[in-house]
């Protein structure tokens, strides 16, 4: 009998096979279920660019929520290129449905291509989500209050180091979603990475929602944010990806990933749970 349970759990548990497959870039016109390379106006002539992802069943007279994603730098161990076109988290989040996915550039120094490292051009980088978010809400149906900043690494980072640079850029959020890092919890060497910036930062969330994820999300609240509980209407999730996947497992190499929301679990289950209740009427 008990040889009959483990072969039932080891049958159950979810493979690679079975995971979300985040959609390659294409440079396609934007449609329903593609996920496409758009250069903006001012970038023209340049190698700059985000991607635009519309959901299954998109139609040009709907509404849509948004979530917009930073990527983490340039990763080899875990196969991460620090590239848009490589983005994964957003994708997870919303499994393709229901959410327009917008990956964010960094502008790399110069404006003329994307970095793959760290934040380039800050202030031509925060320039570009201010005038191009509300851009693509206009064109494909997003609802501008109801638009989710997020990323993984670096961009866990980002979506405050950049996404909270000044007050014009922290109105566009409904609510932000870090994993692996938090802007504040570690001091960087890039100018303002010190703690009082980064609470002066999350200040302009003005009580908003923050899910802070990772291998050690709570641990961001014991070390750092224990005493600022005030600044935002913080959750915290731990999420054991080695228990999620027996890495190596498929494309996953490293349980340093944005690839993690790719499989059904529980802790999947809890982000969607909290977009949900924050994107609620």
């Amino acid at each position: 009998m008990r040889w009959l349970v483990l072969l039932f759990i080891f049958a159950a548990k979810p493979t690679w096979s079975e995971d979300l497959v985040t959609p390659v870039m294409t440079d396609d016109a934007p449609a329903a279920g593609k996920r496409v390379r758009q250069v903006a106006p001012e970038y023209q002539g340049t190698k700059v660019y985000h991607s635009l992802y519309l959901p299954s069943g998109w139609k040009p007279s709907g509404s849509y929520p948004v979530i917009v994603e930073y990527t983490g730098n340039e990763f080899p161990p875990g196969k991460g290129s620090g590239k848009v076109k490589d983005a994964n988290l957003g994708f997870g989040m919303s499994g393709g449905k229901d959410f327009i996915w917008v990956v964010m550039p960094y502008v790399q120094q110069g404006k003329t291509e994307n970095a793959v490292k760290w934040w380039g051009d800050r202030k031509a980088t925060v320039n570009y989500c201010k005038i191009n978010l509300p851009r693509i809400c206009d064109q494909f149906g997003g609802n501008p209050d109801k638009v989710i900043v997020c990323g993984f690494s670096r961009g866990a980072i980002g979506s405050s180091y950049i996404g909270l640079a000044d007050d014009e850029i922290a109105v566009l959020w409904a609510g932000m979603f870090t994993h692996d890092h938090f802007d504040g919890a570690k001091t960087w060497n890039y100018p303002e990475s010190e703690r009082e910036f980064a609470l002066k930062r999350l200040a302009r969330l003005k009580g908003r929602s923050v899910l802070v994820s990772g291998q050690r999300g709570t641990g961001i609240r014991d070390t750092f944010l224990k005493d600022h509980l005030d600044l935002a209407d913080f959750s915290f999730l731990d999420v054991p990806v080695t228990k999620v996947f027996d890495i190596p497992d498929g494309p996953v190499v490293h349980s340093h990933t944005d690839l993690w929301m790719h499989r059904n679990s529980k802790y999947r289950d809890r982000v969607r749970a909290w977009m949900k209740v924050i994107l609620a009427p």
